[in-house]
């Protein structure tokens, strides 16, 4: 295998390390003048920088340096298979069965249509991290304290969710009918979210834990379709091949294994942000020892002694 998704491995997704160990994708971009006569005169130029730069970047490390993926190589990843966190207080029980009774919805609903079934996934799966983000902000200027890494890491967690949707809408074209269906269910889960968070965030990340749980079980079941031979393993959307450093020649067995991986980082990672506000041991930064690793400045290059 090529690595176990461990507590260490997920604070590597938090952006410490990702300004260390991917400079390529956090160095600024600089503009010449023959590119800067081709932008809108109006749009000021550190702004054009940003959006020039914002290339999302993937949550495991296996996709991001080194050679193009091969199937072998995703197939190697220590997802976790069979991975379950086992409810143990009220609050976890109660995101359990809500998770549990959630599936049967999409289970009813789109059966064997396990395209359409990912998309209304993601537009889901997006809305947590982002809710998370939101609310964790705010507390952060409520009270003039520092955030210690919770904010950046949910904001990736979205922003890889979101990828995924717009991977999986490469391809299908949705109905008129499950637009609106997406939409309705985005709403009621965004409020309901939001409001959960307030009162519980450790039971919101609990039922996102759980949330991801089933999610690396729908993606397996997706594999094993495709395996079977009732869904066609055609050639993978190039946004996908970018995104997570495929082969050419990728499949869209090759994506649903990259993809899997993520929501097995995704469930670790929630079920682990639960733990630690149940332990009250919300500053990441704690478990990071390496002052070379937090004084790091923004463009790589010698650490700050500051």
């Amino acid at each position: 295998m090529i690595r176990t998704i461990t507590q260490t491995s997920l604070l590597k997704t938090l952006p410490l390390a990702r300004t260390v160990v991917f400079p390529s994708l956090t160095a600024c971009r600089t503009l010449t003048t023959h590119q800067k006569l081709n932008i809108n005169p109006d749009m000021p130029i550190t702004m054009v920088r940003e959006v020039l730069d914002s290339k999302p970047v993937p949550m495991c490390e296996e996709f991001i340096a080194g050679n193009r993926l091969t199937t072998e190589t995703l197939e190697n990843i220590d997802f976790g298979e069979g991975k379950h966190r086992k409810p143990k207080t009220l609050g976890d029980k109660g995101a359990y069965y809500t998770v549990k009774f959630l599936r049967l919805l999409p289970d009813t609903y789109f059966g064997k249509d396990h395209y359409m079934r990912a998309v209304m996934l993601e537009t889901i799966a997006a809305v947590p991290g982002m809710v998370g983000a939101m609310l964790r902000h705010m507390k952060s200027l409520r009270r003039m304290t520092e955030d210690h890494g919770w904010i950046s890491h949910l904001l990736h967690e979205a922003e890889n969710e979101r990828m995924h949707l717009m991977t999986w809408m490469k391809c299908l074209k949705p109905s008129m009918w499950n637009r609106l269906l997406v939409l309705g269910a985005q709403g009621i889960f965004f409020n309901a979210y939001f409001a959960l968070y307030l009162v519980s965030p450790k039971t919101a990340h609990r039922m996102c834990g759980y949330l991801e749980e089933e999610a690396v079980i729908s993606y397996t079941h997706f594999l094993q379709d495709i395996d079977n031979g009732i869904i066609k393993n055609g050639p993978a959307p190039k946004i996908a091949i970018d995104y997570y450093n495929l082969h050419p020649e990728a499949t869209i067995r090759d994506v649903v294994l990259a993809v899997r991986a993520d929501e097995a980082v995704h469930r670790d990672a929630n079920h682990f942000l639960s733990d630690r506000i149940a332990e009250r041991k919300e500053d990441f930064l704690e478990d990071i020892k390496t002052e070379e690793y937090l004084h790091r400045p923004h463009n790589n290059t010698t650490p700050s002694t500051a």
